[in-house]
Parts: structure tokens; sequence; C-alpha cells
């Protein structure tokens, strides 16, 4: 390297070590706030390699998978009865004798001759 490359480059470093420090910095901070959530929320830990490092069966975690799966079950039926009105919806919308604008216009039409009639009165 030249005298005149390193003389370019040497104003720069104290910003190139700050920038490593500040990544590494970011790095460790989310790796314990991810660790923080998962304690917080009862997720198990994983070790580097993803193992885990507190495999627990005991029966309260058993209780809370069937309660889990109990409520996984009631929200895909909901969704299910969900699809089924929304397919409603967009076959009354889609549908050729559907037409929104002529019932519209027939609505102002009345509401037009309600008024000339009040004025005959």
């Amino acid at each position: 390297m030249s005298v005149d490359a390193a003389a370019t480059i040497v104003p720069h470093v104290p910003w190139i070590v700050a920038g490593g420090l500040a990544l590494g910095g970011a790095a460790i901070f989310g790796w314990i706030h991810t660790t923080r959530l998962r304690i917080q929320n009862g997720y198990p830990l994983d070790g580097a390699w993803g193992q885990a490092l507190k495999p627990s069966s005991d029966n309260e975690t058993k209780q809370r998978v069937a309660l889990l799966t109990q409520e996984n079950a009631e929200l895909r039926a909901e969704l299910g009865s969900i699809k089924d009105r929304l397919a409603n919806v967009e076959r009354i919308v889609t549908d050729g004798g559907y037409t929104l604008s002529s019932e519209i216009d027939a609505l102002r039409e009345r509401a037009l001759e309600h008024r000339s009639d009040e004025g005959n009165a």
C-alpha cells in the first residue's frame, strides 16, 4: 500500500472501528432481547445449534399444548365460516343481476318525487 492510500484511509479508521463496535453491540443487544422475550412468553430456550436447553415435559406444558390445540381448532372453524360468508358476499356483489347503481338511482328518484309532492301540498 502506498503512502497516499494509507493517508486517505487513516482518517476513517475511527469511524470503521466505531461502526464495527456498534454492529457488534446491536447483535448482542438483539440476542439478549430475543432471549428475554422467549423467557417472558414461556418459550423454551435453544442452544447454539438449536437443541433445547431445558426440555420440559411437565403436566403444565401438556395442558397448555392441549388448550392451544383446542383454540387452534376453534379458530380454524371460525375462519372456515368467515370464508363461507365472504364467498356469499363475493357472489352477491359479482352477480350479473346485482345492479347497485340502478337501485341507488331509483332511491334518488323516489326522494325527488317525495320532495316535489311536498311542494304541491
